[in-house]
């Protein structure tokens, strides 16, 4: 039986307040919550460093960890409640991030399973095939390619991998999308290796990059990746995002 933290952060450089923005009459992190809540987890906990949230979160019966405001990242974060819970090392932890409202609750069960079938990953991860060009070379999507296991070998905001032989480095419209994989960032944790990421400097590439994932890659724990069993829902990060959400859901509760 795996756990679900939620990190979720008052402060937001494009959307301040975001887990309290309205969706359908209701706080984002409340649909959140809700979406987590249906994916099996023995248990569901909000982590937050604000005590708005906090209390937004009670309002509708979730159960909240406040955390230290100085976590640079949500991995420290799910590292301190599994510490003040007594988790064991072999336990898992899934990190639903707290701007996911249309997250597919399936995907969330898929992760967990995912590490619990494999005895030597540190971490496990979805993914899901990349079919337009758009997405290969868009920035704020993340690619990853994988060995012939399913193992990570490298995360990117570059279009990976790159046909040489297709594209021209002149003209990126010419370049070809087959065999690219979008990262999906929704990871399941042995707490074992939540303490010791949290316990690690930040690396090179994750600095380049700011993709915390390859801190776990530059020190040597195997990140397990799998194909996403639902196509993820978009996350909120603007307020056009917002507005999308907002459009999605009322639509799907016929409003």
């Amino acid at each position: 039986m795996f756990r679900i933290v939620i990190p979720a952060r008052y402060a937001s450089v494009r959307l301040p307040g975001k887990p309290l923005r309205l969706i359908a009459g209701k706080p984002m992190i409340e649909h959140v919550h809700a979406r987590a809540a249906l994916a099996g987890a023995r248990e569901v906990i909000v982590a937050t460093d604000d005590k708005r949230v906090a209390a937004a979160c009670r309002d509708f019966g979730a159960e909240v960890a406040l955390t230290d405001p100085a976590h640079p990242s949500g991995t420290d974060r799910l590292a301190e409640v599994a510490a003040a819970r007594g988790w064991p090392p072999d336990a898992i932890v899934v990190n639903v991030q707290g701007d996911e409202p249309l997250l597919p609750p399936a995907n969330v069960a898929q992760v967990a399973a995912l590490l619990a079938g494999e005895p030597t990953a540190a971490v496990a991860t979805l993914a899901t095939p990349i079919t337009a060009l758009a997405e290969l070379l868009d920035p704020n999507l993340v690619k990853v390619v994988m060995d012939r296991t399913g193992r990570a070998l490298y995360f990117s905001r570059a279009p990976i991998p790159w046909q040489r032989d297709a594209a021209s480095a002149a003209d990126p419209a010419t370049a070809r999308i087959a065999g690219a994989w979008r990262h999906i960032g929704l990871y399941a944790y042995r707490v074992s290796a939540l303490r010791r990421l949290a316990s690690l400097a930040p690396t090179p590439l994750e600095l380049a990059e700011r993709l915390e994932q390859l801190r776990a890659l530059e020190h040597g724990l195997p990140i397990a990746v799998a194909t996403a069993l639902a196509p993820p829902g978009p996350g909120v990060d603007t307020q056009a995002d917002l507005a999308a959400v907002e459009r999605l859901v009322r639509s799907a509760h016929g409003g």
